[in-house]
């Protein structure tokens, strides 16, 4: 019986999310190889994999997994060192806030691609371009999404801090970035996420290497399990990252566990 809000063990978890996969499988399984869609269109599983393992050892896929990693990181990196100090002082303060908040907000529905004509202008085509696409693409989110959860700060922590003799600059410091360190940490999880999507738009004009490079080469050749092993990857790698992100926030904020 299914109840709202009703928590799930983790054994029946990891059931349930194994299940999906293995259906989902099952009906790509049964629409190709049962000749319900041309191969041409949509690789089989089967030859999805036999592509992919070509890829990895005869053509080497793996530098280009390795390379579009550096990029996803790197962009990603440069715009959480920008944006986390930003994102805070937004919060914290708010003739901060009222001076950036328009701008931020007008920013971040830019979408990244939008700039990459320019950005290969200013910085040509080579890593700089693909790392400033995704620092464009994340750092507007992570600002935004820091200073709402920084200006939701709970005030009786605040309050006790004045009380207990605390200045306005100990009060940021030793309540405000204490207290909404777990939010932060979970925001760059997400983001991280969102830069998976950005990396695959720098990817595809400009380039020589990277996944991305990859699967817009196949997509010329008609090579549709490269295609799908490509996007594959992007999903496993993603989801290592994910789950990385979230045992280390659990190491470092073990309080904020429900």
């Amino acid at each position: 019986m299914l109840r709202p809000l009703h928590p799930v063990q983790p054994g029946t978890r990891t059931v349930l999310g194994i299940a999906f996969f293995v259906l989902f499988v099952a009906f790509w399984a049964w629409i190709t190889l049962g000749g319900h869609v041309n191969r041409i269109f949509l690789a089989d599983p089967l030859s999805m994999l036999k592509d992919g393992w070509r890829l990895l050892t005869e053509d080497g896929f793996w530098l280009d997994i390795l390379i579009t990693i550096w990029r996803v990181f790197g962009g990603f990196v440069l715009a959480s060192v920008v944006a986390v100090p930003i994102g805070i002082a937004m919060g914290a303060w708010k003739p901060v806030e009222a001076f950036l908040e328009p701008f931020v907000s007008f920013a971040r529905y830019l979408p990244a691609s939008a700039f990459i004509p320019l950005l290969i202008l200013w910085a040509g085509i080579g890593e700089l371009e693909k790392l400033l696409v995704i620092f464009v693409g994340s750092v507007f989110q992570i600002i935004l999404i820091i200073a709402v959860k920084v200006g939701a700060t709970r005030r009786d922590l605040v309050e006790a801090a004045y009380t207990l003799g605390a200045n306005d600059n100990g009060v940021v410091k030793r309540v405000v970035v204490p207290a909404n360190a777990p939010e932060i940490a979970e925001t760059l999880r997400l983001v991280l996420g969102w830069a998976w999507t950005y990396v695959i738009v720098a990817e595809l004009i400009g380039s020589s290497s990277g996944i991305g490079y990859m699967i817009i080469n196949s997509q010329s050749r008609l090579a549709t399990g490269q295609i799908i092993f490509g996007i594959i990857v992007i999903g496993l790698i993603g989801l290592l990252s994910d789950f990385a992100f979230k045992a280390l926030n659990r190491w470092l904020y073990p309080w904020s566990l429900a």
